[in-house]
């Protein structure tokens, strides 16, 4: 569905891709004028179907114009900014009531809706369109007015020409050098999305009112919404010192650590310990655990994602991806109470762990670095041959899309 959107509804425009901006304020005021439970399921849908579009153009788009030397740490202002959501949430869901919460998510997109009809649209989407003027004038816009863009341009239009006769379509992801870079990507989404996460998240005042925690349970999520955006920002300072595969190293330790010791307090817990003097526990592996998910799994399969697909397929499989991740984020969260059930509490928080430590594993033996390294190169190593990066726009639809 959202290659489809992408490739054909909206193959007009990059920044036409993020006017979803606009159905997603429709979406919270649908929601704050609610009368009935449907009316607020389908603001839901539509939120969450803007959210999926966004999530998936955001990485793409600023992988068409961020340099090299710098991608790492732009890559990760949306995750960065999604955090600050996130905190901004929490706050306010600690003084305002469902409705007054949905019209405050009604007029923060506002802002972003009016910039995305001042950002040019990606010198490769004008080059794509022989509309070389436009792409020169987009470059220097992005470069700064004082900027020598003539190699960089050169660039574009030689890797447009290359990229013409190689149109992709859903089919080429299963070729031999295309399936590489998919499942990495994949991969990391998955280990994303199985570290627990959302269910966290979601489940943040239910978790702290059955540890029996004596801090205020709306305090703590506050408190977990501060350090989730915190660590994110420190981890776009890092992004492009230490490199990817040490981030992401660092995150599934912590996160590992940390669901190891909160599993092991629900155990004490349900085993009759007196746990009174660790009351303390439960916050402190959250934050662990937020922390090591924001410095690494957080951020870096978002910003991998846009580095090491293959131009070629590069609509397509971010496409797929996208739709992965998000699957797994719904099937994580609505699962997560009848895995407790199941394994109880402290059996989930286990089992969670060691999906994060097998994470390590993974991104020792398949994940490359990429930092500093262009995307012609990644993909270099990845497939074995030099597809130069493309639009979106210059991928043929495919049928196979729904």
């Amino acid at each position: 569905m959202v290659e489809l959107i992408i490739d054909v509804v909206l193959q007009k425009s990059w920044i036409g891709s993020l006017m979803p901006l606009g159905a997603l304020i429709g979406a919270w005021l649908l929601i704050a004028l609610a009368n009935g439970v449907p009316m607020i399921y389908a603001g839901r849908a539509i939120a969450g179907f803007c959210v999926g579009i966004a999530s998936l153009c955001l990485p793409v788009y600023l992988g068409e114009t961020v340099q090299p030397e710098v991608r790492g740490t732009l890559g990760l202002l949306p995750t960065t900014l999604g955090n600050v959501g996130i905190l901004l949430g929490f706050v306010a869901g600690k003084y305002l009531d469902w409705k007054a919460l949905a019209f405050l998510g009604a007029t923060i997109p506002v802002p972003f809706l009016i910039c995305m009809f001042l950002i040019p649209e990606t010198p490769r989407w004008f080059i794509s369109k022989n509309n070389h003027k436009k792409a020169r004038i987009a470059l220097q816009w992005l470069r700064g007015k004082d900027a020598d863009i003539e190699d960089e341009l050169s660039a574009i239009e030689r890797t447009h020409m290359e990229s013409e006769k190689n149109a992709g379509t859903l089919l080429d992801l299963l070729t031999k050098n295309n399936l590489k870079p998919l499942a990495i990507s994949i991969g990391l989404m998955f280990f994303q999305q199985l570290s627990g996460i959302n269910a966290v998240i979601f489940y943040t005042v239910q978790i702290f009112q059955d540890a029996g925690s004596t801090i205020d349970k709306n305090l703590c999520t506050i408190i977990v919404g501060v350090v989730n955006f915190g660590s994110t920002f420190i981890a776009t300072i890092l992004i492009d010192r230490l490199g990817r595969k040490i981030l992401l190293y660092i995150s599934a330790a912590a996160m590992t650590v940390a669901l190891a010791a909160l599993g092991t307090f629900f155990y004490l817990k349900d085993n009759k310990y007196d746990v009174t003097e660790f009351g303390w526990l439960p916050l402190a592996s959250f934050v662990i655990f937020v922390i090591g998910f924001s410095l690494g799994y957080g951020p870096v399969p978002w910003l991998m994602m846009g580095e090491i697909l293959p131009a070629k397929i590069r609509g397509p499989a971010a496409s797929l991806v996208t739709a992965f991740n998000w699957s797994c984020t719904f099937v994580v969260t609505k699962t997560f109470t009848d895995v407790i059930v199941y394994l109880g509490t402290y059996g989930t928080f286990w089992l969670f762990g060691s999906i994060c430590f097998s994470s390590l594993l993974f991104v020792f033996i398949w994940v490359p670095e990429t930092q500093g390294r262009s995307l012609e190169d990644i993909e270099r190593n990845l497939t074995g041959a030099v597809r130069r990066m493309s639009s979106i726009a210059n991928l043929k639809p495919s049928p196979m899309a729904v």
